[in-house]
């Protein structure tokens, strides 16, 4: 299968939407040279959902209370660029965090490696004997990758503590996030901004073509059918912007 990090970078080979992938020697290295960096699947969808989904819900909102559209402009447009902020730096803060974290663990292996070198060896050789190796393989193996210490390390980092192969990036997982919340959440004001008749009839339907798209094109990297991942992403969504008008309703003037 793809990797789906390759996917999410758009970088490595990708064969097709159900996984397939050559595996002449050329496109193996390309593929596994591709899967190096980590993917921006999740925090595109992240902020593109979430994009939708609040600003959608306060036009919903001042909709059913029954304010004017010029309300509607004014509160999502500072939604887009408030909101959306905000989650990316949040989402940075975060990945920050696993990197910083990341980063202490590898000085934390170092300083294994040199104090307790038997130990740290004997580590290596039970991660080998459970991927089946035994006898003179399981030896060689454990003496090849103890020469390396960066792999060493990095091999320790991925099955004692469960961390993905590559650093995380927080600048682009906040450029990520904040990019597909702007692009997902101008769409429920344009109806309004270009002042269109029925302007929430049409945001409306534009919004849940934005939740049915998104979820279509996670079945790219999903084993679930693209119109059944689309619908469960477009039930969502209509589920929080009619909690969010019936909310308004309420309030209507």
């Amino acid at each position: 299968m793809t990797s789906l990090n390759a996917a999410g970078t758009g970088l490595g080979h990708h064969a097709g939407m159900n996984g397939d992938h050559g595996h002449s020697k050329e496109e193996i290295a390309r593929r596994l040279a591709g899967s190096n960096g980590t993917g921006r699947l999740r925090d595109a969808v992240y902020g593109g959902i979430d994009g939708a989904v609040t600003t959608f819900a306060i036009a919903a909102g001042v909709e059913g209370a029954g304010f004017s559209p010029g309300v509607i402009i004014a509160l999502g447009s500072a939604n887009v660029l408030a909101d959306g902020f905000s989650m990316a730096a949040a989402n940075y803060l975060g990945t920050k965090a696993d990197l910083d974290d990341r980063r202490r663990l590898y000085a934390v292996e170092e300083r294994h490696i040199r104090q307790y070198p038997e130990g740290e060896r004997e580590e290596l050789r039970q991660i080998f004997q459970d991927l089946g190796l035994s006898g003179k393989v399981l030896e060689g193996a454990v003496r090849s990758v103890a020469g390396k210490p960066e792999k060493w390390i990095a091999l320790m980092l991925t099955s004692e503590y469960g961390l993905a192969p590559a650093e995380p990036n927080p600048v682009a997982a906040a450029v990520t996030t904040f990019a597909a919340f702007m692009l997902a959440g101008i769409v429920p004001l344009l109806p309004f901004v270009l002042g269109l008749p029925d302007p929430f009839l049409i945001a409306a339907v534009a919004t849940g073509l934005v939740f049915f798209g998104i979820g279509a094109s996670k079945s790219i990297w999903s084993l679930a059918p693209w119109w059944k991942s689309g619908l469960e992403t477009l039930l969502i969504g209509s589920c929080a912007a009619g909690l969010a008008y019936l909310a308004g309703s309420l309030f209507r003037v």
